[in-house]
């Protein structure tokens, strides 16, 4: 959880910030579980830090963002009746229940979302299904974002950005989509009502208001999604560029205003206000396949290994890498797609295994950016973000070979928090559009046609493996 402090230009005032660390709990059945009320409490607290860090600057407007995908359901008290789910739960794969009543390519081209046990409708009906009395108890669902307005001002609003990465939006129509409440037994009424970045809330309750007194009578942004804030505060807004964030997970995206797109199936379709369409696809495995082989063998310490990982020649290691340790998102959306590791011998080392893991990703983002390089052909310059590529200019480098395109640093140190900022200054009307304050961008990493010809050649290898694992 973070709170930073942005100016009108929307730069972030160096050394105001608040942060928490989130606390996940995970089953042995693939549940990705958080505790609401301390979410709230962890973001409360990073609220404080930020202010105290102020000193007493005055603030005019609180714009947000949150993890898009995420659920819970609340009582007619709204206290939690279930965890938030995240999207790494993966309890609720619900194809085939959802498929005898909906079509799926009918439901994406109207919602952008899948059948995947990554968004809500499959984890609602998981709930319907394992747990009947929970599901009879939730009077409402919503996103974690939601949840955090109703404890801070007693009630909230569901965003467009929001409902469509719920599943839960007919995107041309910027409505609920009637066909997936029906589905899922649900009611409008069962959700926040549907708005946008410019419907504020003013007037928190207490305790907050006593709390934060600089904050109490300010309008508040109800929230948006991170993916899209992140495009938008990266400067990845228009049709020309491709975002590819890279933390825990990745995605790949392309972000532009429109009022009304088509969809290629495998990837999804998300708003991040009524203007913006986000398109793109997004991986269940990034960061945390690194954190994994590093857990699981001896490697040195970082400096060291990004220096090793940087001399390597491409695909030298002779692996194939399919790095789905949580399951796969796009293009294939397999959410009971497992890792697989072959080639080893002898002489393999674990710096290969890792080098193998860097390309993989790498190559399950090259599938992504010719699909929407296919559906947007102005989008054409790339921009990086995330701890991933800020940690490894090798990954970066990896990454650049992989696309055979030059991929540029973006030097946000906050692109999510900065969008939120820049979408809450631009529906107050402080600002004509958020394109005009663009981002700032550090190193580009060129790519090597020599190097692009080697990962072509893996890349058909690792596709080869794909098919054999899913079949």
């Amino acid at each position: 959880v973070r709170a930073l402090l942005f100016d009108v230009q929307g730069r972030h005032v160096p050394g105001i910030e608040g942060r928490e660390a989130t606390v996940t709990r995970t089953t042995p059945d693939g549940g990705v579980e958080i505790d609401p009320e301390d979410l709230v409490v962890r973001a409360a607290k990073a609220v404080d830090a930020a202010l105290a860090a102020a000193g007493g600057r005055p603030i005019a407007a609180v714009g947000s963002c949150t993890f898009w995908h995420s659920v819970l359901g609340v009582d007619a008290a709204g206290d939690p009746v279930t965890p938030v789910y995240t999207w790494a739960d993966m309890r609720g794969d619900a194809r085939r229940a959802l498929g005898e009543k909906l079509d799926e390519r009918a439901f994406h081209a109207r919602t952008g979302c899948l059948f995947h046990a990554s968004y809500p409708p499959a984890k609602i009906l998981w709930v319907a299904q394992t747990r009947p009395d929970v599901f009879r108890r939730a009077a409402r669902w919503m996103s974690f974002g939601e949840f955090l307005f109703s404890r801070l001002f007693g009630r909230a609003v569901c965003t467009v950005s929001m409902a469509s990465g719920a599943g839960l939006l007919d995107i041309h129509q910027r409505r609920f989509d009637a066909p997936i409440l029906a589905a899922l037994g649900l009611r409008e009424d069962q959700l926040w009502p549907l708005g946008d970045v410019g419907q504020t809330l003013q007037g928190l309750r207490e305790p907050y208001a006593s709390r934060w007194p600089a904050l109490k009578d300010v309008p508040w942004c109800p929230p948006v999604g991170d993916g899209g804030c992140n495009s938008l505060g990266s400067g990845c807004s228009t049709s020309n560029r491709i975002a590819v964030m890279l933390g825990t997970s990745g995605a790949l995206r392309a972000s532009w205003k429109a009022e009304r797109v088509e969809i290629p199936w495998g990837l999804f379709c998300y708003l991040a206000n009524r203007e913006r369409v986000v398109m793109g696809g997004a991986l269940s495995n990034g960061g945390n396949l690194v954190e994994w082989v590093r857990g699981a063998y001896r490697l040195g310490a970082p400096e060291e290994v990004e220096r090793e990982i940087a001399a390597m020649a491409p695909d030298a290691h002779g692996l194939t890498f399919l790095p789905f340790l949580a399951g796969e998102r796009s293009p294939g959306w397999t959410p009971d797609a497992r890792g697989m590791l072959l080639g080893l011998r002898l002489a393999t080392r674990p710096i290969d295994i890792l080098r193998a893991g860097l390309e993989a990703v790498a190559i399950q983002f090259g599938l992504l950016h010719d699909l929407v390089v296919k559906a947007v052909p102005a989008a054409r310059e790339v921009v990086a973000s995330g701890g991933g590529f800020v940690n490894s200019p090798a990954w970066a480098q990896i990454l650049a070979d992989v696309l055979n395109r030059p991929v540029a640093l973006s030097a946000e140190p906050e692109a999510s928090s900065r969008g939120a900022a820049l979408l809450a200054m631009e529906a107050l009307g402080w600002i004509r559009s958020a394109e005009d304050l663009p981002a700032a961008l550090g190193k580009t990493f060129a790519p090597d046609a020599g190097r692009h010809a080697a990962y072509r050649a893996a890349a058909e290898r690792h596709a080869r493996r794909y098919r054999e694992l899913v079949q």
